[in-house]
């Protein structure tokens, strides 16, 4: 159905229990999401940022399936996924696919590049061609020999071209990319933020873009999620959160967007977090 949401999230809570410090006590426990909710559609290019800590990480290991809620309801492509036993998770293993933070970490040092995009349709079930495998290397602007080395004989940004060409592998619906250029160089960010809009486009796909720089997410995405401390505190359009933010940590964190003249001043990241902003009455300088 077209105008059925591709993800949809309804009252999300993860508590992970601590180890007991005492006999006499119970065991503390760590609330990672505080009810979370939110709504992506078809095609939507949807971004949720905040600080390293708030949640983030933990709500896409929820809607991948890769860990189970404490409570709540989590609906892909309008199949309760919540509670399905992995056996019946494979139409979800195929129509969602993530990309990682840290690709050199994410990628099999002992295995060919070659053989990295093509696990994914030898564990579906599905052929996996060096015709598939040439054209997904082409896709992310690699030469058809980078299938014949190994990760760590290639930079940053080409190790996260080839974990992109892995996710699109099964062809997708719904690329998740938690923090896809956090661990790359300045310099070639831009180049994979820019593959990763293009493919989207291309493909038709829905993206779910998480980040702590919303200045990134500003870049990619249509709609942001502002996270805090394990609940969303606004969400909104990318552009009318990044220029006129309401809720008072959304305008900590673009008042902490780094920008020459807060450089010329010395004033650090962690300073502009740290003290409450006054309401932003526009974007950035």
């Amino acid at each position: 159905m077209p105008d059925q949401p591709a993800i949809v999230a309804t009252d999300l809570v993860r508590d992970f229990p601590r180890p007991r410090t005492s006999l006499l006590t119970p065991a503390p426990v760590v609330h990672a999401l505080r009810g979370v909710s939110l709504e992506v559609k078809q095609g939507e290019r949807f971004g949720i940022v905040g600080e390293s800590g708030c949640g983030k990480s933990t709500l896409l290991r929820l809607i991948a399936a890769l860990d189970r809620p404490t409570s709540g309801q989590i609906v892909v492509e309008g199949t309760d996924i919540t509670n399905l036993p992995e056996r019946r998770l494979r139409f979800l293993r195929e129509n969602l696919q993530l990309v990682f933070q840290d690709p050199m970490s994410s990628l099999d040092p002992r295995m060919r590049v070659r053989d990295i995009i093509a696990e994914p349709l030898v564990v579906q079930g599905h052929p996996a061609s060096g015709a598939r495998v040439r054209e997904l290397l082409d896709a992310v602007g690699l030469p058809a020999n980078a299938g014949e080395r190994y990760p760590h004989q290639f930079s940053g940004g080409q190790r996260q071209r080839i974990s992109i060409a892995r996710a699109l592998a099964p062809r997708p619906r719904i690329l998740i990319a938690d923090e896809p250029v956090s661990a790359l160089d300045v310099s070639v960010r831009a180049q994979v933020l820019n593959l990763i809009s293009d493919l989207v486009d291309e493909l038709d796909l829905t993206l779910v873009f998480v980040s702590h720089d919303l200045s990134v997410v500003k870049h990619v995405c249509d709609r942001v999620a502002v996270m805090n401390a394990g609940q969303i505190v606004e969400t909104g359009p990318t552009a009318d959160v990044y220029a006129a933010p309401q809720h008072a940590y959304t305008q900590r964190l673009v008042s902490a967007i780094p920008t020459l003249q807060r450089a010329l001043s010395g004033a650090t990241t962690a300073d502009l977090l740290s003290h409450p902003a006054a309401p932003s009455k526009g974007a950035p300088a």
